[in-house]
């Protein structure tokens, strides 16, 4: 396999660990928002940890040749991580308040939003280097 053939098989296999994070962050969100009753924005912060360390866990296993110490590797996935959940957890409270939508399709949207834009980008480069 080419380069470009890792390249596109190593993004599958990072897609494919988000799709499983992400649903285990909606799953955790929508049992806490609508089972438990908590407040939208606190139930995305406890889904977006809990799917951020599946994901996490996942990506080191499986996806990416990860090189260095696990604890360096931690420490740039916990940096990384902080500000994809500021950008989820900010991102779906702006798109929830401004369009006055379920907080679920804001939620959806600012997911991806940030899955392509930070997420991909920054553990590939910075985080599994």
């Amino acid at each position: 396999m080419g380069k470009v053939g890792h390249e596109l098989w190593t993004f599958c296999k990072a897609e494919l660990s988000a799709q499983v994070a992400t649903m285990t962050d909606f799953l955790v969100t929508v049992l806490l928002a609508e089972g438990c009753g908590l407040w939208y924005v606190w139930a995305s912060l406890a889904g977006s940890v809990a799917g951020g360390v599946l994901n996490c866990c996942i990506n080191y296993r499986w996806v990416f040749d990860a090189h260095g110490t696990k604890r360096s590797i931690a420490l740039r996935y916990l940096l990384v991580w902080g500000v994809s959940i500021a950008l989820n957890t900010l991102g779906t409270y702006a798109a929830t308040e401004l369009s006055g939508q379920h907080f679920i399709l804001g939620k959806a949207l600012v997911a991806v939003i940030v899955a392509v834009g930070w997420n991909y980008t920054m553990q590939r480069r910075f985080v599994y280097k």
